[in-house]
């Protein structure tokens, strides 16, 4: 009688099936999918207000302040941000790599530096967000004309403030997470456990938070 060949090994060199995800890795995805289609209905409801709208400010006038220099540097400070974002994102890859070898050294240095980025950032968003409510900008208030020169309505700021306040709170809760990451790196935890799948964890949370950030970007900074 012919042997029977299990279906995963059929469709998985090595025996192994696709579907054999680590259960908490498999609810970060879920969560992080759920939280997905929170940023998507902010951003398609941004898209669809903005659009059936006669007018709308100029992003190169609302954020062309840099700390220091003063204006006239339209999107240079949000780059900077931008910047920072993505190279805390890059020291968070380089932290799953370390764990993946169990470099615990490398695992501890690689936390800190995105912990150092991700308050970079929020520090940044701080300074945005007072010297924007210094120019009158806030819930509600909108010092800013539209591009052909007509009264802008609320609608600019109301979503700016809600939807970056909403990922700077991501950001925060990321920055918590590495925090707690690192405080159980430096206590060996993952060394008795064998394995840093918690650090791999933090990394896909961090990961998303970089690419909401993207869309972000390009819907308020850019368009």
């Amino acid at each position: 009688m012919a042997q029977t060949v299990p279906m995963a090994q059929k469709w998985w060199s090595g025996g192994k099936s696709p579907f054999n995800t680590e259960y908490g890795k498999l609810m970060r995805w879920y969560f992080l999918m759920s939280d997905a289609f929170t940023f998507g209905a902010f951003l398609i409801s941004y898209g669809t207000i903005r659009y059936s709208s006669n007018g709308w400010p100029d992003p190169n006038e609302v954020f062309q302040s840099f700390p220091g220099l003063g204006s006239g540097f339209p999107l240079l400070f949000v780059s900077l941000m931008t910047f920072i974002l993505i190279m805390s994102s890059v020291t968070m890859v380089l932290a799953v790599h370390a764990g993946h070898s169990n470099d615990k050294k490398t695992v501890i240095k690689m936390l800190v530096w995105t912990i150092i980025g991700g308050f970079a950032f929020l520090g940044c968003q701080a300074w945005e967000w007072s010297h924007l409510h210094h120019e009158g900008a806030w819930w509600g208030m909108n010092p800013f004309s539209n591009a052909d020169g007509t009264q802008s309505t609320t609608n600019f700021t109301n979503f700016f403030f809600t939807i970056t306040g909403f990922h700077g709170f991501h950001v925060f809760s990321g920055v918590v997470i590495n925090i707690i990451m690192l405080i159980m790196t430096l206590n060996g935890v993952f060394e008795r456990r064998g394995h840093y799948l918690m650090i791999e964890k933090a990394g896909l949370y961090w990961h998303f938070v970089d690419l909401v950030w993207v869309f972000v970007f390009t819907c308020f900074y850019l368009l």
